[in-house]
């Protein structure tokens, strides 16, 4: 049988196949956060759906959907352990829209598919609250809406582009509501926030550190944090946002573990300061973990809009609830600073520790330099020299892809395979520290940034991700060493990544692009994203009460701003109201008066032509007169009354001789009105 083409498939074809392709819309986001099974499923039966619109065959049994059903809630139930929570909800109401258009029947029916396509726009924003989420689920808002407006209109008419016209209409009709709410409304603790979503972090840095897994991050490109500074930004190369510090090593991972000293033993942080602060503002990405990210050192809280943090002994600041929604916080660092004791103390025993029956030939190298004569009377300082110069001149480089390394990791750095990327490095660089009788740490975090010429923000990457060391000193406390900038000091000096290399479709999608025309638009994705996050996502509770300050309140609530939403109904209504009266007036009075007897007549059941006149309508009032079966039906007075009333009503329009002025006009308008009220 030859299948039709589109443009003979019947008007319900094409508007089931509209319906089809919108709800297709809305659930390919979602596709990437439910199980692949679910994905598979609604896809397949969305398919299904088209192709029985397309060949006129009837839908299946209510057997099919009540046995796909059922493999839904096994699978989830499977997936999830309950049906129960965000993920598992949505998945089933992912799967439960998929078959309900397999019952697409009656307007009923794309009601309900209507309404669970509005829900289901909305879970997307569970998981992503992107500019590009957003305009996607706006396409998918206008669908729905031009869906909903065409099944309220008579089958096959008009054509689906005027549908589509009056949703956009409404659509903006709503803006400005949707506007005013989003500013006045008061914001409460964050609805895409949950709990159960608390551990299902992003990439980012962890609490501990297995060597390679930096180097991960390094080829994720998406951006980790932006930061703007107040006057003149720090040079590149001073740009270290603390993270973890790592101080315990089991042989194969670094991790940061509470100290298991006595508190009396513990090293404070002893944070001392000096010079001129650097100012500045971050906007941090969600990544679900509770560190904030700020340069060394920053001595006092960041400011936070309804959050605590605190400073743990290593400097590293931490909040008391995860980063569950885009946080922007102040901070005032300073780059010169001191830490830690200045004469050796007990508790830097734990920066020495290493455990056994690892790394053999570098403790070994460790027992030869140390006995070397050159070396009898090296402090730490020198120590740190004496390693730094062997990884300058020693053959080592840097790179994304070392490989993978076996047990003994600092072994084969040192004198095997002599490539690594910064968390090599700076672990084997710690390890030998250690062996050498110097207190060293892992700190990781993020290092550099990029400056966006369109808006002046430092945009941080997750490939910014970095790990670097503090070694301590005598007299100076906890000094910063970064190893890898003696194996390659464009790692930090300049904006110099190491990247992956490119595949065959991504080489052939881009590889003809200018790096600097590829620079420049990334540059404006990220401004245009930037003012997403700073305009909409991080507009707080903290920043509605400002809002207020600036018109006038003092010391502004939440109770304040439902005054003024309230306020700013009631004369939004008001103005509304009087523009309608002013419109009303405005228009003609006996075009307005033959309009209510039109609309009297036609509810009366009368059928009139829409543009007839007084006469004629009396003229089809006697007619219907005359045709009635039962004359009780419609009284001879009741249709003289209304006749006699049509005929005065056309003869002060058009009988201007009988109206001796424009006064006398209005008052013979004004009784005909009262006795309107009577007919």
């Amino acid at each position: 049988m030859k299948l039709p083409t589109l443009s003979h498939l019947p008007r319900d074809t094409h508007d089931t196949l509209f319906v089809l392709a919108v709800i297709a819309w809305v659930l390919a986001p979602l596709s990437l956060q439910v199980p692949l099974w679910c994905s598979l499923l609604s896809a397949t039966v969305i398919v299904w759906r088209a192709v029985l619109a397309w060949r006129g065959q009837p839908l299946p049994s209510r057997w099919w959907l009540l046995g796909l059903l059922l493999l839904s809630v096994v699978g989830t139930l499977i997936s999830f352990k309950t049906i129960l929570g965000r993920d598992a909800g949505v998945t089933l109401v992912v799967v439960l829209l998929a078959l309900k258009t397999l019952e697409l029947r009656a307007r009923r029916d794309a009601f309900v598919v209507f309404f669970l396509g509005f829900f289901l726009m909305l879970t997307n924003f569970f998981y992503s609250q992107s500019l590009l989420t957003a305009a996607a689920m706006l396409v998918g808002l206008l669908g729905l809406l031009t869906a909903l407006v065409n099944a309220h209109m008579p089958v096959g008419k008009p054509p689906l582009w005027q549908a589509a016209r009056m949703a956009g209409g409404m659509a903006l009709l709503g803006a400005p509501i949707m506007v005013l709410l989003f500013v006045l409304f008061p914001r409460v603790a964050p609805l895409w926030g949950l709990p159960s979503d608390a551990m299902s972090g992003r990439s980012g840095l962890s609490a501990d550190m297995t060597v390679g897994n930096i180097a991960s991050l390094a080829l994720d490109n998406s951006v980790a944090m932006r930061v703007r500074f107040e006057g003149a930004a720090p040079v590149q190369s001073a740009l270290y946002f603390r993270g973890p510090v790592l101080t315990h090593f089991d042989g194969r991972s670094w991790r940061a573990r509470p100290s298991s000293l006595p508190d009396h033993l513990r090293l404070p942080a002893d944070l001392k300061v000096a010079g001129e602060p650097v100012r500045y503002q971050v906007t941090l990405e969600p990544n679900k973990l509770p560190w904030l990210l700020l340069l060394d050192a920053t001595p006092q809280a960041p400011a936070l809009a309804g959050k605590t943090a605190r400073m743990t002994r290593e400097l590293q600041w931490i909040l008391d609830q995860p980063v569950t929604e885009l946080l922007r916080y102040d901070a005032v660092s300073y780059p010169r600073f001191q830490h830690g004791p200045l004469v050796r103390a007990p508790g830097l025993q734990e920066y020495l520790a290493l455990p056994n029956g690892f790394n053999p030939r570098t403790l070994a190298l460790a027992a030869e330099l140390q006995q070397d004569p050159r070396y009898l009377a090296a402090d730490n300082a020198r120590w740190v020299a004496v390693v730094l110069e062997r990884l300058r001149s020693g053959g080592y480089r840097y790179t994304l892809e070392p490989g993978v390394y076996g047990q003994h990791s600092a072994d084969e750095f040192w004198f095997d395979r002599k490539l690594g990327f910064c968390e090599h490095i700076a672990s084997s660089f710690v390890i030998l520290m250690r062996a050498l009788n110097v207190p060293a740490r892992i700190v990781t975090g993020y290092q550099g940034g990029e400056r966006n010429t369109v808006d002046d923000f430092w945009t941080v990457r997750q490939s910014d991700a970095h790990a670097w060391t503090e070694v301590w000193l005598p007299g100076q406390g906890w000094q910063r060493v970064d190893p890898t900038s003696a194996v390659a000091p464009a790692r930090t000096g300049t904006y110099d990544r190491l990247t992956p290399p490119r595949g065959v479709i991504a080489e052939a999608l881009f590889g003809t692009v200018s790096p600097a025309l590829a620079l420049n638009l990334r540059a404006a994705w990220d401004a245009v994203n930037n003012r997403w996050n700073q305009w909409v996502l991080n507009y707080s509770q903290s920043r509605q009460l400002d809002l207020l300050k600036n018109i006038g309140f003092k010391e502004p609530n939440w109770q304040d701003l439902i005054y003024v939403l309230c306020a700013i109904v009631v004369t939004a209504s008001l103005l509304g109201a009087a523009w309608s009266a002013w419109e009303r007036h405005q228009q003609d009075p006996w075009l307005r008066l033959l309009q209510l007897a039109r609309r009297k007549l036609k509810t009366a059941g009368v059928v009139l032509a829409p543009n007839s006149t007084p006469r004629q309508i009396a003229q089809q009032l006697q007619v219907n007169a005359r045709r009635a079966a039962q004359p009780a039906h419609q009284p001879d007075r009741i249709v003289h009354a209304w006749c006699n009333w049509l005929i005065r009503l056309e003869a002060l329009r058009y009988a201007p001789t009988d109206v001796a002025n424009a006064k006398n006009f209005k008052q013979q308008l004004i009784a005909l009105h009262k006795e309107f009220k009577h007919l």
